[in-house]
């Protein structure tokens, strides 16, 4: 049980074991009820709290704020044009732009009449050089309109789809009428919600069916989780785009569910834009606080040397809580330095749960450990290599894939249980209760020429962990070969050092590093070009491919065990 004064669900779990060696994990708890679609909690909250903040935004030195009562009468009028502008469920909504609150009202005036949202990432657009994935989604989706924040800034984009863009502005000089509010009483739990991008290691972007379903049943199973989500409306200052599901879905549902206030951070974990977010939580103070892990490395600096910082930060915090990758224990022990009885939380699922599959509502003593199954979500642990496979099945589960019933076939198993890819363990194999651990992905595994099997989750993580703050992210090599390496992108506080010095201090790791050939690199090699988005090396997000890196630096992976003098080794 946490020692802490918010409500959380007791820690507990159900374990089917099937005599093939599976089993099957759920929540004691039943699923409740929960609403229709999503923007029902923006109807009840501009009933009940119509004056309270709903969302924010910098303008200028201070926040453009909109009440939940001007939120929802904006999204009833915007509703009512894409109407009149023919969308439907088959012509969707695109939106090619950062966060923003004419982002989030007009993907709320969308999803409230029906029409589904496809929010592209900004990186596609504005990154890439060839807008190859942009081309792509846009051929998938065929959207009725297009949204952009700045028509200027996106003007190439914008050219290569042949898009016209339509303002917000526009949409709201529309009167809401009799239409708008039968086409609001038609959506079905079943109605499509948003088409979310994700992109495996080749080929183009897949689109995720959300349907207001997943979002509703997902916010539901966290609020079962997390009773204390109701206690006190919660403020949120977040950074995470809307077109990953962390930040879109998971956060940005749970502060409309519960009637919170969202102060839209316009920083990002890269230098010279954490210093935004820092600004920002010196002036406002969240009660929940959502980051990767690289955002909190990026923080970190921020909070050690700014005592102001520090307390206005955790000044009404509940919360703080990381997903989307492992936390390296360096940074957990930072964190814990400042205010050692701070409540830190985890969970673990993807685009195609909603995200939430699992949560964490319980002592965390170290990182690593994603939690528990949430309500009517079920979990399939299979054998596999060596390693425990893991399924999910439930309401928060995707139907499939955007107009893609192959890739849909292939995603599920016999029972229905989505196949993500991830592999499992206990935390404690006495007891379940104890939570799951993440214990990599299958598809990055490999065997050594020994036959020795690698996590390379693993590798990867006491790799940076034992170079800190040199490496900013590393790919493990080895495959079908005698011994371990990496490629490894420097940090920023490493790009500012001399070469020289660099790779003295990263031989002097490898030489310090203890086990068998499976467990630590042997070599390494820096890269000179950092990862790439077109090549779909890395997500916008910062989340590192290693397959693709893998394949499209395989003359260097070559290199790294062929003596190359730029080889660094122990």
């Amino acid at each position: 049980m946490l020692q802490s004064s918010l409500r959380f669900a007791p820690a507990e779990v159900n374990v089917e074991k099937r005599p093939d060696g599976s089993s099957v994990l759920r929540s004691p708890q039943k699923l409740g009820a929960y609403a229709r679609c999503v923007t029902e909690w923006l109807v009840h909250w501009s009933d009940h709290s119509p004056e309270r903040v709903f969302l924010a935004e910098r303008s200028g030195e201070g926040w453009r704020r909109i009440s939940y009562r001007e939120s929802y009468g904006a999204v009833r009028r915007i509703g009512q044009a894409l109407l009149n502008l023919g969308l439907n469920q088959g012509r969707p909504v695109a939106i090619l732009s950062d966060n923003s609150i004419d982002h989030a009202l007009l993907a709320l005036g969308a999803m409230h009449v029906g029409v589904p949202v496809a929010p592209i990432s900004p990186a596609y657009s504005l990154m890439s050089r060839d807008f190859g994935k942009l081309k792509s989604i846009f051929e998938l989706v065929q959207p009725g309109l297009t949204f952009v924040s700045d028509a200027e800034k996106y003007k190439a984009a914008l050219a290569a789809v042949g898009a016209k863009p339509t303002s917000v502005a526009e949409l709201l000089e529309t009167n809401p009428g009799s239409t708008m509010e039968r086409e609001f009483a038609k959506v079905k739990p079943e109605s499509v919600a948003k088409i979310l991008f994700t992109s495996g290691s080749t080929g183009a972007p897949k689109g995720v069916i959300n349907t207001h379903r997943m979002l509703c049943a997902n916010q539901q199973m966290l609020a079962q989780a997390w009773p204390f989500v109701e206690d006190r409306p919660p403020v949120i200052v977040d950074w995470l785009p809307w077109n990953h599901t962390f930040g879109g879905n998971h956060n940005f549902n749970l502060l409309l569910r519960n009637g919170g206030t969202l102060y839209i951070d316009g920083g990002k974990p890269a230098p010279g834009l954490a210093e935004i977010t820092a600004r920002n939580l010196k002036e406002i103070a969240p009660t929940l606080y959502f980051n990767v892990p690289r955002g909190y490395d990026l923080l970190l600096p921020f909070l050690e040397k700014d005592a102001g910082l520090r307390r206005n930060f955790f000044s009404q915090l509940d919360v703080l809580f990381y997903a989307a990758a492992a936390l390296p224990q360096n940074l957990w022990d930072r964190i814990k330095a400042f205010k050692p009885d701070v409540v830190m939380l985890s969970a673990w699922g993807s685009t195609e749960t909603s995200p939430l599959a699992t949560s964490v509502h319980f002592h965390m003593e170290r990182p690593g450990v994603i939690g528990l199954p949430v309500a009517g979500c079920e979990l399939k642990l299979v054998p596999s290599a060596g390693k425990m496979e893991v399924r999910v099945r439930g309401p928060n589960v995707m139907p499939g894939y955007y107009k893609r019933e192959d890739l849909t076939r292939a995603a599920f198993d016999g029972e229905g249980f989505y196949r993500i890819g991830d592999a499992v363990k206990f935390a404690d194999p006495a007891d379940a209760a104890k939570g799951i651990v993440f214990d990599g992905r299958v598809a990055e595994d490999f065997k050594l020429s020994t036959g020795t099997w690698v996590n390379a989750g693993a590798v990867r993580i006491r790799l940076i962990a034992a170079a800190d703050p040199l490496i900013q992210d590393a790919v493990i090599t080895g495959h079908d070969r005698d011994e371990l390496g990496a490629l490894v992108f420097l940090s920023p506080a490493a790009r500012d050092l001399p070469p020289e010095e660099v790779r003295s201090r990263l031989r002097s790791v490898l030489r310090g590093f203890s086990g068998g050939s499976s467990t630590c690199p042997a070599r390494l090699m820096v890269m000179s070009e950092p990862p790439s988005i077109d090549a779909n090396e890395i997500t916008d997000k910062g989340y590192m491919n290693q397959r693709a890196v893998l394949e499209r630096r395989a003359a260097l992976v070559e290199s790294l065990y062929s003596g190359d003098e730029s080889v660094i080794s122990a």
